[in-house]
């Protein structure tokens, strides 16, 4: 038998032993009183008033000196180390606590504050109680889960012994809630939209097919934050909405893409565009105020990016011309195609505008920003409004930082008539094969025959943007991501 094995069936021994003296492993209720961080905070006046406090928790440490024993408790609002004595508890206590409770055990611990010899805030420990038994051992907090896959498989001890991993996702949850406050603050109502859907809309990828049982129809998971719908509320009259959502594109992984992710999106009518551009920058500061205590200047993938300073805007036309001598505008189809062939970059379809953005993503990769990028073609932008000049370039802006692309934001196309042309161009190249040209949405066509107002729309702070930030994979930055099931022999390797 492995020690493994042997460590499992002693704790399996200790259940039986508790449950044959009455004790019950795995109580419904607890006698709690205070959480560690009240008991910390108002340690001074629960020891002067000699106040009985029940604390809850899991054992991370047990450490025995004779009549003496230490247990470190955590139960995620803080820390905190019991003092458990022979001569105080009795005998018994003493001993069964000692022989029954485990490192990953939770317990109930019952005493009074206390202060050590080695001038330590402690619970110095009546009574106790385990309220979940851990059969299996706990890794240590210094040595943690090395390999890479089990750390993610098992993010529940990853984080439970990974000060590091913690922190981030606190991190996380705050950039959330500033992102959410900041809109708020704004005017903008949340909003939930659907993520099963008959056509997607709202971005160009590939969807996952599912099937609806009850109507009994193929339908999609969403590939955007329900751009279409929340352009719908718009002409239902709400002023400005947002949605934090989950999206899913079935393509492939790496690390700054997934399949499964969470963004926000967020559109406001009456909004001209560029006062939209300037809320984004306002929005971006602001999380980086709240969620990242000010900082302006990070280090992204060896590029240096500052936000210090009101973003500069670059050109998508005079980008590429500048790098590659083509303008994608007013260039043949076939010298577009012979310039990607000459630069020798791997792209997927040969359309007019899959080349033209792997020319775009071709340049962008030395833009260390962050930048706006602004004047693309209309080809490779169905949903945004052509910009005044008429010169085939909408007004559309992607936030660039550290080689890549994120904020994208529009002058939201009202025009039905152009949203049918456009649309019309999409249904042709999803004909010609291909999987990211963007799904007509003709229900859609025929809102805006009833009206929409003049919007401004922008997907901006999602889980990338945030994974960038802090100079990680996105895998990294999500709490559970999506791994392949273990087989059976390998399942069977790890026990």
């Amino acid at each position: 038998m492995s020690q493994q094995a042997d460590l499992r069936a002693e704790r399996e021994q200790k259940i039986t032993e508790l449950r044959a003296t009455g004790r019950n492993p795995y109580p419904a209720t607890t006698n709690q009183t205070h959480t560690i961080k009240k008991f910390v905070t108002y340690f001074g006046d629960l020891q002067t008033k000699a106040v009985l406090v029940t604390l809850v928790g899991r054992v991370v440490a047990k450490r025995e000196h004779g009549a003496l024993a230490f247990l470190d408790i955590s139960d995620g609002t803080g820390k905190v180390q019991s003092f458990c004595s022979r001569d105080e508890m009795g005998e018994a206590l003493f001993d069964s606590l000692l022989h029954l409770v485990s490192t990953g055990d939770f317990v109930e611990l019952t005493g009074t504050a206390f202060i050590t010899k080695r001038e330590m805030e402690a619970l110095k420990v009546t009574g106790w109680r385990v309220i979940g038994k851990a059969t299996q051992n706990i890794p240590t907090e210094h040595f943690g889960i090395k390999d890479e896959d089990e750390r993610l498989r098992k993010r529940y001890l990853d984080i439970l012994t990974n000060q590091e991993a913690r922190e981030l996702f606190d991190l996380k949850a705050n950039f959330w809630k500033a992102s959410r406050r900041f809109l708020e603050d704004k005017g903008f109502a949340e909003v939930h939209t659907p993520t099963l859907e008959t056509t997607t809309g709202g971005a160009e990828a590939n969807p996952f097919v599912t099937h609806h049982d009850d109507f009994d129809l193929d339908v999609f998971l969403r590939i955007s934050v329900g751009e279409l719908w929340q352009k719908r509320l718009i002409a239902a009259g709400l002023p400005r909405t947002f949605e934090v959502g989950r999206v899913y594109r079935n393509e492939g992984s790496s690390p700054d893409h997934l399949q499964e992710f969470t963004n926000i999106e967020f559109y406001a009518s009456y909004l001209n565009f560029d006062d939209g551009l300037a809320l984004l920058e306002e929005h971006i500061i602001h999380v980086l105020d709240e969620a990242f205590a000010g900082k302006r200047v990070f280090t992204i993938k060896g590029f240096e990016v500052d936000f210090s300073n009101q973003f500069e805007r670059i050109d998508y036309v005079d980008t590429i011309l500048a790098a590659t001598g083509v303008n994608v505008v007013t260039a043949t189809d076939e010298a577009i195609e012979a310039k990607v062939t000459e630069l020798g970059i791997e792209h997927e379809g040969d359309n007019r505008e899959r080349l033209t953005d792997t020319l775009w993503k071709y340049c962008r990769k030395q833009i260390s920003g962050p930048v706006w990028l602004t004047g693309h073609p209309k080809l490779v932008s169905p949903l945004a409004k052509e910009s005044e000049q008429a010169d085939g370039t909408v007004l559309r802006a992607q936030l660039i930082m550290a080689g890549a692309e994120f904020n994208n934001c529009f002058a939201e196309l009202n025009d039905p008539q152009e949203q049918r042309e456009r649309f019309e161009v999409q249904a042709k190249l999803l004909a010609a094969g291909d999987n990211e040209a963007m799904m007509p949405d003709w229900e859609f066509v025929e809102m805006l025959e009833f009206g929409m107002p003049p919007t401004f729309g922008a997907a901006t702070l999602g889980e990338r943007f945030f994974a960038y930030l802090v100079d990680k994979p996105i895998r990294e930055t999500q709490y559970f991501p999506l791994m392949r099931p273990k087989t059976n022999a390998s399942a069977e390797a790890n026990d």
